[in-house]
């Protein structure tokens, strides 16, 4: 074995001792590690990742330098990251959609935890990361995205028979309030809001996006049941807040996407802290750990935990979330971590490759 190849055994040793905080595990043992490079002294490596995350590449350089400029025959360190979202399997017996390559619900078993204000800073900061992202808000009776994303007026159509979706901040939209008045109630039965939902999801023409966000209305009822069972979903975000009452509900969300057998990638706990606009003072209103001591009872990750904060609050109302208005706020930069190990988590889970053969007709 010459010098060479005993270095690189060695750069390869210590990266599999790295466990990746976004995925939780090593970098070799999850095949992010593409190429191995040595000349003269300088290490050249090249990964690759199922998700973007342009906001950890200057901290994953600088740790995997550290790491490694001690190995001896190394004398400098280069590290190339690049990303590339796959499709990932769905639901039994559902086909996944065109131009989509994964839908990721965002739940909660009850209303007034933030769920929709989660939603949209989380598609903003997936987008921030460098994917590709649409929304989609399944809230046919109570549609809140419109107001939140800062967008109104209908939908153009160029067939008469699809809509295009509206575009915000970079991010592909499409709700029912973009079709009637904001002020309008929906008095509809359940089998026309199924349907409504539907419609919006299939007859909108989506351009190729890595990840479309579904806001989903709290509860388990028809909306819920009707995504479970109709549109190819990759995996949910469960949202919730510290409170006993808040997860009981939470859990609920969490036993229907198990019966659905859809894959839930975490929980998110809102509201964890209140933090003071005058004083900075922390007090934890709906108390503590309940994201925490659910994700330990499932054995799921917590994504990740959001002040209950008024600028939060104000910005949504305004419609302009705060991953757009303060991009390098504290609190985006727990949204951009937030959005990281949402599709890290995503990333690991089987790949559906149906998409990937190409249609046969047999004439």
């Amino acid at each position: 074995m010459t010098s060479t190849d005993t270095t690189i055994a060695a750069v390869k040793q210590a990266l599999s001792t790295y466990v990746e905080p976004m995925l939780g595990s090593d970098l070799v043992s999850t095949k992010c590690v593409k190429d191995i490079q040595l000349d003269d002294g300088r290490l050249t490596i090249q990964l690759a990742f199922g998700f973007h995350c342009l906001g950890a590449h200057s901290e994953l350089q600088t740790s995997l330098a550290k790491l490694l400029r001690d190995i001896e025959g190394v004398r400098g360190v280069e590290v190339k990251v690049t990303s590339k979202v796959s499709a990932h399997v769905v639901q039994k017996s559902v086909e996944p959609l065109k131009n989509i390559r994964n839908i990721i619900a965002i739940a909660s078993g009850k209303g007034g935890v933030g769920k929709s204000t989660v939603a949209a800073n989380l598609a903003l900061a997936l987008k921030a990361e460098g994917a590709k992202v649409g929304m989609l808000d399944a809230d046919i009776y109570g549609p809140s995205q419109p107001r939140m994303l800062g967008v109104s007026g209908r939908p153009e159509s160029s067939d008469g028979r699809t809509m295009d979706p509206i575009m915000s901040y970079g991010i592909q939209s499409m709700s029912i309030g973009f079709l009637v008045e904001e002020e309008t109630p929906m008095i509809w039965r359940g089998p026309m809001v199924t349907q409504a939902l539907e419609q919006l999801l299939s007859e909108t023409n989506w351009a190729d996006l890595d990840y479309l966000i579904v806001d989903l209305p709290p509860g388990t009822g028809d909306t819920q049941l009707t995504l479970a069972q109709k549109i190819p979903v990759s995996g949910a975000v469960i949202v919730t807040t510290p409170q006993d009452i808040a997860l009981l509900d939470a859990r609920k969300g969490f036993k229907m996407f198990e019966k659905v057998g859809v894959s839930v990638l975490g929980v998110v706990e809102n509201m964890s802290v209140h933090i003071c606009s005058n004083c900075g003072h922390e007090e934890r209103i709906f108390g503590q750990g309940g994201g925490d001591r659910m994700s330990k009872q499932y054995d799921i990750d917590l994504l990740g935990t959001l002040p209950l904060e008024m600028s939060i609050r104000e910005n949504a109302d305004s419609g302009e979330p705060t991953v757009a208005k303060d991009p390098d706020g504290r609190v985006t930069a727990e949204f951009r971590s937030i959005a990281r190990r949402t599709s890290a988590k995503l990333s690991l889970l089987p790949k559906n490759y149906a998409q990937s053969f190409p249609s046969i007709t047999v004439g």
